[in-house]
């Protein structure tokens, strides 16, 4: 009865913590599809789970860094939201691919039309973007959640390396290492290694046509070999026979 007693406490107090634990791990969060590499494009999905048991998400504001602009930001059509996207001009131009780049995207807002983020529900919100900056470890998007009963949750509070995690944490990016191709480098390794297994298939293709050429002469040379041995054979046999046959006929007339 003891033990039973010790264990219940020990489960209600485990629920107990991870009642405690669950709303401050539900925040708004950014994720790679994939990795985030420095100099690279990714694709983002900004990640919002709903908080509250009596009210709905309704919107979502993302503001990109101003520190770190990234000359292209594409939104993905979501279905039952609008999009808005605002641009900034730049202190210092971009120079992307030759050209000069004087404003980037500052801001998107995602407003539900005929939907929203229901409670116990969470949305995701993909963007492609791109280039990431080479000369940072991570970039910090500031987010605003707003709720259909109008009240407003600002997640834009800066992580700091070491520390607690703050109450309103804004979304935070980790960034990987370069990649050699800055485009991904997918379809340029696939190609690589399509181009290798071709060439490897030829190999073995002249290979095995070449072994086969050998097996064929080789036969062939076996075959002659044969014949001729056959062929001296029946000469010989040839000859014994006629000398018998001589000695038998001088065996008789004696």
């Amino acid at each position: 009865m003891k033990l039973s007693r010790i264990a219940l406490a020990g489960g209600v107090a485990a629920s107990t913590v991870l009642l405690i634990a669950g709303p401050a791990a539900a925040h708004v969060s950014v994720q790679p599809v994939g990795e985030a590499a420095k100099g690279g494009y990714a694709t983002l999905n900004f990640k919002v789970p709903n908080e509250r048991d009596q009210a709905s998400t309704v919107k979502l504001e993302v503001s990109f860094p101003a520190d770190q602009p990234l000359s292209s930001v594409t939104p993905q059509a979501v279905p039952g939201w609008d999009i808005k996207i605002d641009k900034s001009k730049l202190d210092k131009p971009l120079e992307v691919h030759g050209k000069k780049i004087t404003e980037a995207v500052s801001k998107v807002t995602w407003t539900a039309d005929d939907s929203e983020i229901a409670p116990g529900y969470f949305q995701q919100f993909p963007v492609s973007v791109g280039a990431l900056p080479e000369d940072a470890d991570q970039l910090v998007f500031k987010a605003i959640q707003t709720y259909d009963n109008k009240e407003v949750v600002r997640w834009i509070e800066e992580p700091t390396e070491g520390g607690e995690e703050p109450d309103s944490p804004a979304p935070v990016l980790k960034l990987s290492a370069a990649a050699d191709d800055h485009h991904g480098g997918g379809a340029a390794d696939d190609a690589k290694k399509a181009d290798a297994k071709e060439g490897d298939d030829h190999k073995a293709a002249d290979t095995a046509a070449s072994t086969k050429e050998t097996h064929a002469a080789a036969s062939s040379s076996s075959s002659d070999t044969t014949a001729r041995t056959l062929g001296i054979i029946g000469i010989v046999i040839g000859v014994a026979g006629v000398a018998f046959g001589v000695l038998a006929g001088r065996r008789r007339s004696a």
